[in-house]
């Protein structure tokens, strides 16, 4: 699953809050022991306890425990589909001639699918099948 842009952000935010900690932490080890000593302590109980809350929240809203569901995102001119594609055109001038396929046993259809295609693009969370896809394409 790709990482939004808030959680990069984020994770850049902790990354540089931990090392400007860390070498903090080293500057009073030197200037003072046992004021260090009692800083980390203090650090480490805070860090914990954020870590604890960070991990309930996360539990908390994982699609796993809400329900499961079905994500579906595309992007600028892209197609998604949470389940099978199947005997479709797509694209300028495409066309599907013949009769209709039905989808083969082993479909993803019902399932939860986490879908998402970039720019331009066609992803889909089940079988692709009998479809025309692109500029001036023809499936007979």
């Amino acid at each position: 699953m790709a990482v939004s842009r808030a959680a990069r952000v984020a994770v850049w935010v902790v990354a540089v809050v931990a090392g400007m900690v860390s070498a903090g932490l080293v500057v009073a080890l030197v200037v003072d022991p046992d004021m260090a000593d009692r800083t980390a302590s203090v650090t480490g109980a805070v860090v914990g306890l954020a870590a604890f809350v960070l991990a309930v929240v996360t539990l908390v809203r994982s699609p796993g425990t809400s329900g499961g569901g079905r994500r579906v995102r595309g992007g600028r001119g892209g197609i998604a589909a949470g389940g099978n594609i199947t005997g479709n055109a797509i694209g300028d001038r495409s066309r599907v001639i013949g009769p209709p396929t039905t989808a083969g046993p082993g479909s993803a259809g019902g399932q939860d699918a986490d879908v998402r295609t970039g720019r331009d693009g066609i992803a889909a969370g089940g079988d692709v099948t009998d479809n025309a896809l692109g500029d001036d394409s023809e499936r007979r």
